[in-house]
């Protein structure tokens, strides 16, 4: 369209005035191109904005649309493998207190309290693991470690005795004269790994008063 109203005679029309018509046109063509965007809508999760380029030559103005790249989603799993495995139940315990054998200044008794694992251990080791006295004078330096050959581990069951295992043989030929509800802390297993409760004893009670 350009070209063909230049090609009239120079002396009725001057090229500087067909150049000036020629930068109107495109600048409205430009002007058009960007009406015709604004009236488009793009939404952010399809397309990104629009790359515009426009031509200043005799070929007319071009527009370059670019679509986005979908985005893949890969499902993780919620919890780590750690997480996922089951959480076993918790083993039953066994509450201990311990009173001592002499009454304090203001007259009561001193109870030491103590937690166990039902079934897995025997009182004497409870009472070691929490610094619990366990032996008399004479115990204290005549005792067999444990082996069940000295008799000097001695407490007393006051409540809860159905929740230790029977008197053993050892028991009985060294307590063979005592209460029944005297034991040998060596002899005494704590629960049976399925009972829970609460056992009160008594320290020493060859010194009780």
């Amino acid at each position: 369209m350009f070209r063909d109203s230049c090609r009239l005679d120079t002396s009725i029309f001057d090229w500087g005035s067909c150049s000036l018509k020629r930068e109107d046109n495109s600048k409205k063509a430009n002007t058009n191109i960007y009406n015709i965007m604004a009236s488009l809508s793009f939404t952010s999760s399809s397309f990104r904005p629009p790359e515009l380029s426009f031509g200043t030559g005799n070929y007319g103005n071009t527009i370059k649309l670019h679509r986005r790249k979908k985005s893949i989603s890969v499902p993780f799993a919620a919890n780590s493998p750690e997480e996922s495995l089951p959480i076993p139940p918790e083993k039953p315990e066994i509450e201990l207190d311990f009173i001592g054998p002499k009454p304090g200044n203001d007259g009561s008794y001193p109870v030491e309290k103590a937690k166990a694992i039902s079934g897995e251990k025997l009182l004497r080791n409870i009472m070691l693991d929490n610094k619990i006295e366990l032996y008399a004078t004479y115990g204290k330096v005549m005792n067999c470690g444990g082996g069940g050959s000295c008799g000097t581990c001695i407490v007393e069951i006051i409540d809860g005795k159905d929740l230790l295992n029977e008197r053993t043989s050892t028991e009985l030929r060294y307590l063979k004269k005592k209460p029944e509800s005297w034991r040998l802390a060596c002899q005494t297993i704590v629960g049976n790994k399925e009972n829970s409760g609460k056992v009160v004893i008594q320290r020493i009670p060859q010194w009780k008063k």
